[in-house]
């Protein structure tokens, strides 16, 4: 069938396009224009027409994500889904995840932690996201087979075919490390790490580990970059830790996960204890300096949430602040990590000055294709908020009024309130399309050149952004509509993306025999097999690099 979307405001930062035009589908792509009657007109007129939104940082499958929603049942509202959907009426269930992205306009989101040993689950949890294209990133850093490799010093060989091997086995569409080595150091005692450290009975360190993984995802050809938890997340002098870790790279691609995490500078220099303010002027000037590196912000949201970690230095340390007090931590046997609950106070210090970092980093950066929009879903806060952020992003009065109910710190340990931009359309779509879409690999989508996946997202253009992003007028999926009017129509079913790589059968021989010996059973037992998904037709691949 031949669409015509007609009369909008195209948006494709990728195409240098921002005018009134038309986008023309066919068979579920982004076509050229053509002379002939399309079967279907779709007026646009007064309407801003994008890409889909791609989400590059989302908890929205696994086990810690399921214990979130144990302890906390109620944190989000239920609503209603197709009828047999798993657990279709829980809080934070499948069914409010897809329903609540495609209604912003997102039709593609991917869960960045993924331990290798809870693959399966994950993977048959993000299947039952519906609407969505969805994704795992497999977390490596802290497991036994990959820090005895490295302590053995068996060479680079070997740890990219494990490295490989796991990325195969998983079905994951890229690489995570999480405070590589923190988790093996905290069943040794340690409360802290940091990046040259030693991390006892592997005599290695964070940066040892995190070089092996950088080099291996080079190697392989993964078209995301490692995607990196730094150490000592959330503490004052956390951007120490930030530059560090982006200076270790030395060049090499690298993306930092929720990076307002780590723009914490001390408030008193050589004092932890005197607080922190903003380092988000540091960090831009850090990013200038090394276009390898991007990152996704992990906006902070006013209200209750609960965080999800498999940092479980960080987690354990967290506990204490838990609201309401309850959390859960597990000490397994690579990551573990934890989850706990979190009260995020709008007239709170703390809480303020954290809001105000993420938007300042967002408008400090000269390159919005290199700063993803996240909120970290949950730990920032969900990512519901994005409208609203947006709106801050685009409208300097919205946000000085915002600015003006919240804690004077802001203006007295940050300096959002001193900066003027004021994003355009077109930079919205850098940060929550064309740029995720390319930071993944995904040439298909985050754009609307000919030959796109039909993802679009058509907006009623109204100064109110919070309203506009948050219901659009019209999404497709490969070019069928499953939103209007900012409502479900299309209860359809999305594709997980997993990246194509070979796995070595010499690694793969070792490897059954390392989980036999230590787990009793071996490496079937890890895998994703096609057979536990009903029709067996859920996944898509991700070619490598070249």
């Amino acid at each position: 069938m031949l669409t015509l979307i007609k009369g909008g405001r195209v948006i494709d930062p990728t195409a240098s396009r921002d005018a009134v035009g038309d986008v023309w589908i066919e068979d579920g792509r982004v076509v050229a224009p053509s002379d002939r009657t399309p079967d279907n007109t779709i007026d646009a007129a007064g309407c801003v027409v994008m890409a889909g939104g791609v989400e590059v940082h989302s908890h929205i499958a696994g086990g810690n994500v399921v214990l979130s929603r144990l302890l906390l049942p109620d944190l989000y509202a239920s609503e209603s889904a197709p009828e047999g959907h798993p657990f279709a009426h829980a809080g934070g269930s499948a069914a409010w995840i897809g329903a609540n992205y495609a209604r912003m306009g997102y039709t593609t989101a991917v869960e960045p932690a993924m331990p290798p040993s809870n693959a399966l689950a994950t993977q048959l949890e993000l299947a039952d996201i519906p609407l969505l294209d969805r994704g795992a990133l497999a977390v490596m850093g802290n497991d036994d087979q990959l820090l005895e490799l490295l302590r053995q010093r068996e060479g680079a060989n070997a740890v990219r075919d494990l490295v490989a091997l796991t990325v195969a086995t998983s079905r994951g569409l890229g690489v995570k490390c999480i405070n590589a080595g923190g988790a093996s150091a905290f069943k040794d005692g340690a409360l802290k790490l940091s990046l040259d450290d030693e991390i006892p009975v592997y005599g290695l360190s964070t940066r040892k580990i995190m070089g092996a993984l950088l080099d291996a995802v080079e190697e392989i050809g993964v078209p995301h970059p490692l995607h990196v938890h730094c150490n000592n997340l959330g503490i004052p002098g956390a951007d120490d830790s930030f530059v560090a870790t982006l200076e270790a790279a030395e060049g090499r691609r690298i993306h930092f996960a929720h990076a307002q995490f780590y723009a914490y500078g001390l408030s008193e220099p050589g004092n932890p204890a005197g607080g922190f303010r903003s380092a988000a002027e540091r960090i831009a000037q850090a990013m200038e300096k090394h276009p390898n590196a991007t990152y996704d912000v992990g906006q902070v949201a006013f209200g209750q949430t609960v965080t999800i970690s498999l940092d479980i230095l960080r987690q354990f340390g967290g506990r204490k602040g838990a609201n309401p007090k309850k959390w859960i931590l597990n000490a397994g046997d690579a990551e573990g990590g934890g989850v706990v609950p979190f009260l995020y106070k709008p007239r709170g210090p703390v809480s303020s000055l954290q809001w105000a970092i993420g938007l300042e980093m967002m408008l400090l950066s000269n390159d919005p294709e290199r700063t993803i929009l996240t909120t970290d879903h949950p730990n920032g806060g969900p990512f519901t908020e994005y409208p609203r952020i947006i709106h801050w992003l685009m409208d300097k009065e919205a946000r000085d009024r915002e600015i003006a109910s919240l804690h004077k710190v802001i203006g007295e340990r940050s300096g959002l309130g001193s900066i003027e931009r004021e994003y355009t359309l077109s930079e919205i779509a850098q940060l929550t399309r064309s740029g995720p879409a390319k930071l993944l690999g995904l040439t298909d989508r985050g754009h609307l050149r000919e030959g796109a996946r039909a993802d679009v997202a058509v907006y009623r253009d109204d100064r109110d952004r919070t309203a506009m992003f948050a219901r659009a007028k019209l999404v497709l999926k490969d070019g069928e509509a499953i939103v209007e009017d900012g409502e479900v129509v299309n209860w359809r079913s999305g594709r997980t993306l997993e990246l194509s790589v070979e796995s070595d059968k010499a690694m793969e021989k070792r490897t059954d025999a390392y989980l036999e010996d230590r787990f009793g059973t071996g490496l079937d037992s890890f895998a994703v097999p096609d057979e536990a998904f009903a029709g067996h037709d859920v996944f898509e691949d991700v070619a490598c690099r070249a």
